[in-house]
This record gives C-alpha cells, structure tokens and sequence, in this order.
C-alpha cells in the first residue's frame, strides 16, 4: 500500500465512508496517516473528591454513598448516586443507564473517570466511565487515546481503525532525515514516530513522536523560505521609487505626530524601494500602533511617483473599510489621487468598471482582497502590493504579477508579536522592521482575570457599557458541543445569552464555519451598531475596526496562547472610550493563573509574546494553539521554539544539493503552502 493509494482500498472504508473523509480533507492513504489526532484521552492518576475541578475530565476513587435513584421519563431516565471518600462527598449522573442501580452495590468502592461540570447544586461528575472493581483502572492508568478531528457520521472509532490498517499496510522503513542530523539533535526514526503519534504507548513516546514530526515541518519550511529569499535577492529593482517631498508634507500636516518607530520604519521602506534590489519587508507592530499609516506612506509615495500599488486585505468587510479611510484621508487633504475597490462580491459591471481604470493607469491605489490578483485584473506599472501575514505574498502571487508585467516590491504587515529570534526564523525570506511605540494618545485597557463566578457581574457591566451606546465582543474556543472538552461554545452561548439580555439588546454570533458572505455581513453589522454583542470563536482575529467597542470578554482564557489572547484583546481599545478586557477561566492551577497574570498585568505584545515563549515548554501534552500566523499541521512557534530553533540550525549544514531529499518528506507540500 503506497501513499498514493485511494482511501477506499483500505478494508471497511465503502463509498460513504470514503465521502465523509473526504469532508475532512483526506482522499488517500497519506493524507490518512498525516492526520494527527488533534488530542489524546489521557488516563491520570484519581484525585481526591475535594480536589476535582470544574469543565475538566478527572478520576475519582470512593466508595458509594446512599441510594441509587433513577428519575426522568422513559426516554431520558437520569441515573444518581454520591460518591464518597474522606475528602468529600460529589453526585454523579449517567443517563439512559438505569440498570446501574442493579449493577453498583451499596458501600462498594469503585473508580469513576469522567466530565465535571457545575449545576445549581454544585460540581457534578457527568455519564462517566466504570471500573468496577477499582483495580480494573490500573489497566487503563497512563495510557493516551487518539481524539481525532470528525464530522457528522465519521466516528473516531472508524478513523482510529483505518488509520490502524494503513499503517500496517504501509512501509515505513524509508528515513527521510539524513543520518547525522536525526543522531545529533536525538530525532526519532520516521517509522516510530508516525505510529507514536497516533498510538503512543505513553507520554514519553508521544513527546519523542511528535519532536521528530514537528522538526520535520519546520525544517520543510525553513528550507522553502531560504529558496524563497534566495531569489527574491537576485531580483534586480525594475521600479525605483525615490523619496516624494509631497510625503514629508502630508506627515507634517497630519493631525497627531508620527512615533519614532513609525519614522523609522517609514524610512527603511523608502531605502528600500529606492534601492537596487526589489523589497521584501515585514513590518511587524503591535495591535494599536499605527501600522496602517506607514503603508498608506509607502502606497502615497508609489502614486506619487506614477506608478501603481494594490493593498490587499482577508476580507470584504476589512478591503473596503480601509477604502473608505483612505478615501475620506485623501479628501480631507485635497489629494487627487484615485482609490480604487476590487472585491469578489461587486457586480460584473462594477468589476468592468474597476478593471478599465486599472489598465489605463487612472487608478493609482488598489485595496481588495485575493480579487486583485485574478487573470481579469490588468495592471497598467503595479509597482508596490501591501499585504498581510494572514496572506503571506509568495511565490505563485508574485510570478502572478510578474506575467501582468514587472515584479512589484512586496509589504508584509503583522500585528503578531513574534520575539525577534523567532521573527528572524520564520520570515526568513523577508527583511524586519518593528514598530515598538504606541501613539501617546491611545488609552491603555484595563484588565481582569476571574473565575466564572464573575459572569453575572460581567454580564451586568456589559448592560451598562450597552446603555452608553457602547458594544461588546465575547469569545468562546469552539463552535458546538464537543463530548470530549468542556468549553463554552459560541452558537448555544449566543442563544442563552440573548435570553439573558433582553430584547432590547441584540446578540449575534460569528464562527469559521459560516459562508465568507454572511460573516461579511455579521461584521458590518457589528459596525453600524446594528448588533451590540458578538458572540465569537478566533476568527474575529482578522476583522474591521469598531472603535465603538469597549468590552473583550474571553471564556476559557487558559485554552488560549497568551500571544493570541494579546491579539483578541486588541479588538477593543481602538477608539476614545476607556475600554476593557474580560478573562474568564474555569481552571484553579497555579499555572493558569501565572499564565494569566502576565496579561492582567501588560498590554506589551512583545513582551507578552516573549513571557509566552518562557512559560510554555514540553509540560504541556498538546500546547495551547495559536491561530492564524502560521498553519502546521501540529508545530507551534511558542511551545515549539527550541525545535524551531534546532531546525533552523539544521538548515544551515544542508548544501544545495542534498536538499533533494526535502521533496520526498511527508511534510514538505504541507509546509509550503503555508507561504506560497
């Protein structure tokens, strides 16, 4: 059985089965095997009754206490008994399940393993599992189950047993990892390593399986990167842009004083494009630093000395606030320089329209999104493209444009703090600029941690904040119910939360699973006003600007990076009002709380950033995702930096040539499209 091999030919998968894995991106027997689970049921030690903790999956041992009562209807009958050891005393509950009242005799001790989750009445242990009698768990004791990633009618059951076969039909002997690299950073063989990953025996194992894995990944895209950056310095400079004096007017009569950091970034930019060689710069600045402005600099002095420069954005809503700001900044300064939009949703005709005034030249400055860069749009000397590290500009977009012409010097812009040795690393193809200055008239957000206690007087703020005009954002980790992790999610908190509010308040929710179009329209929405609270998953990392909103809160803060957290927080603050931020956590550890702190205490994202990178290590099973920046299958630039450092160490030893075996490794097609 090769990699290659349909998915079908493995034994038990018929054409419905083949369908529902094709849902979830995989069609072939590599593609099976590459996907890794997304989390392990991991069986701990017990902890005492007292000691349990809410939204987590834990194990008591104690003995039963009282009677066992079953009561409910017939199609949803609820099992209960207390558990007690000499702790304490937590109720339990199973449903559909009423022969246990037979089953579990009265004063017997037996070990329970499942959900703890609050009720009116406290902490109740949910449907958990049963070891009865208490030895039987020993069996079970440090072992790791595969969770993998599923969608409706594709069991884990289903994708553990294929992934079983195929890795018994599949040959693994082959090492992809020259010899001396794997002996000197201590890298397990492929062939371990795959199996590991799915089926680990223990922590050890997994931690070893998923280093190798990880190195893999980021050495695949290391590699890319320095090709990258190879030929992007052999590009000689076919527009050289010189330094307009109009530019250092327009600074000068701007309302507020450019920082330091933006003068000097501003600067560097305008070396470059003036230079022999063509750009390639990232400018990376923490959320509220004025980046914006910098680029519009770039794309002014573009225009100005008549060329083109296209802005691209990730989304419709975004492309086309950022016309109309840019819009309104020009008319404000009487400069007579034609904006133009180009998105997917225009009509036929507007898009003939945009096209025409493209070729001819008449438009100067092009914002859109990935709809800037399809065979229709003909540019008359597009000479700059700004882009975002949600749209990383590599190189199929730049030989996209190199076909339309010449090619253009290319603005990377990040609002994600990256320490700057990891910076160095993962945008090794690009130079770096840091805008590390806030403007003085931004108001720092104030900041909480609390546990969930606090809701309701979350809830109560959110009112008042409502009732000045004001708006709020709500951030949950998932988008339904999962069985297997206890976390607020955003479609049944919208409905109770709506409940809660009233009426005259509206809620609505956002999550990646809704069509581009309608989140388009939640967003602009949002902007108007027209919906006060926004109930959401990550995804609204990458939105509009609502000045308008003052309220972050963050549900399940301790499942998020502290990078990440930084990012969301920076949503709110971008206006005059006071504006704060909500993080809500359901865990008591002392690390969690330690975690947490660093952001109570700092609204610094390189400083939070590089804090993060100190507190995350290999302790963590499965680290705590970041989202957006960079897409591995199962690396992660925080948790993962020695790895990503290692890799790039390894980078250096490898010459030319013996880089042909890179196209054999599993990861490589996987990395690369991460930047291409």
């Amino acid at each position: 059985m090769i990699e290659q091999t349909s998915i079908k030919e493995i034994k038990g998968i018929g054409e419905k089965t083949q369908k529902l894995f094709e849902k979830v991106g995989v069609s072939t027997v590599g593609d099976l095997i590459r996907y890794y689970p997304r989390g392990y049921d991991v069986y701990e030690d017990a902890v005492p009754v007292s000691e349990v903790e809410e939204g987590r999956t834990q194990t008591i041992t104690g003995t039963v206490y009282g009677r066992i009562q079953v009561s409910g209807s017939r199609s949803m009958q609820v099992t209960t008994l207390y558990v007690k050891d000499l702790t304490g005393t937590i109720k339990v509950i199973w449903f559909r399940m009423p022969f246990l009242r037979n089953t579990l005799a009265k004063g017997g001790v037996i070990t329970l393993r499942g959900r703890v989750v609050r009720k009116r009445d406290g902490l109740v242990m949910e449907h958990p599992e049963i070891f009865y009698p208490s030895e039987k768990y020993k069996e079970k004791l440090n072992t790791l189950q595969p969770i993998y990633g599923l969608t409706a009618g594709l069991s884990n059951n289903v994708v553990s047993k294929a992934v079983k076969q195929a890795l018994d039909g599949l040959d693994l002997t082959r090492e992809f990892l020259p010899d001396k690299i794997r002996m000197r950073y201590g890298l397990a063989e492929y062939n371990f390593a795959i199996r590991g990953i799915h089926f680990p025996e223990d922590k050890e194992v997994f931690y070893h399986a998923r280093e190798r894995l990880v190195f893999d990944e980021f050495l695949a895209f290391i590699l890319t990167l320095r090709k990258l950056k190879d030929k992007n310095e052999k590009l000689e400079n076919e527009y050289v842009i010189s330094k307009k004096p109009e530019v250092e007017e327009f600074i000068r009569r701007l309302p507020y004083r450019l920082t330091n950091a933006q003068r000097k970034v501003w600067e560097e930019i305008a070396s470059d494009m003036a230079s022999v060689t063509t750009m390639s710069r990232l400018v990376q600045g923490d959320v509220g630093s004025g980046k914006t402005i910098v680029a519009v600099l770039a794309l002014l002095n573009t225009a100005w000395n008549g060329y083109q420069g296209a802005m691209m954005a990730p989304t419709e809503v975004l492309a086309r606030q950022h016309y109309e700001s840019i819009t309104r900044l020009f008319e404000e300064y009487d400069i007579r320089i034609k904006v133009e939009l180009l998105t997917g949703s225009m009509t036929a005709k507007e898009k003939r329209r945009a096209y025409d005034r493209i070729e001819c030249g008449y438009a100067k400055i092009i914002i859109g999104t990935h709809a800037l860069i399809q065979d229709r749009v003909n540019y008359d000397c597009l000479a700059l493209v700004v882009t975002d590290e949600q749209h990383r500009f590599g190189v199929k977009q730049r030989e996209t444009f190199a076909k339309k012409g010449r090619v253009p010097h290319v603005l990377v812009m990040s609002a994600t703090p990256i320490p700057r040795t990891l910076a160095i690393i993962l945008y090794g193809d690009l130079d770096i600029s840091v805008i590390d200055e806030l403007p003085a008239n931004r108001l720092p957000i104030k900041n909480c941690v609390v546990d969930t206690s606090y809701r309701k007087t979350a809830y109560s703020f959110m009112r008042k904040q409502v009732a000045e005009g004001r708006q709020c954002y709500i951030i949950c980790p998932m988008v339904e119910e999962s069985e297997h992790l206890e976390v607020e999610n955003v479609i049944d908190y919208a409905s109770a939360l709506q409940e809660e509010m009233g009426e005259e308040i509206n809620v609505s929710y956002l999550h990646g699973k809704i069509k581009q179009t309608e989140k388009d329209d939640i967003m602009e929405r949002f902007g108007k006003n027209e919906i006060q609270i926004l109930v959401s998953t990550t995804v609204i990392e990458v939105g509009i600007d609502v000045p308008n909103a003052t309220v972050m809160m963050i549900e399940n803060s301790e499942r998020f990076g502290l990078a990440q957290l930084h990012q969301l927080r920076g949503r709110v603050g971008r206006g005059k009002y006071q504006s704060y931020c909500i993080f809500m956590t359901g865990s008591k550890s002392k690390e969690t709380k330690e975690r947490l702190d660093i952001l109570n205490k700092s609204n610094d994202g390189f400083k939070i950033a590089s804090e993060d990178l100190r507190l995350r290590g290999p302790g963590d099973l499965f680290g705590i995702r970041q989202s957006g920046l960079m897409d591995f299958r199962l690396g992660d630039i925080y948790q993962d930096a020695r790895i990503l450092q290692m890799a790039n160490e390894a980078a250096d030893t490898l010459t030319e040539s013996a880089c042909d075996w890179l196209k054999n490794l599993p990861n490589y097609e996987g990395n690369t499209s991460v930047i291409i």
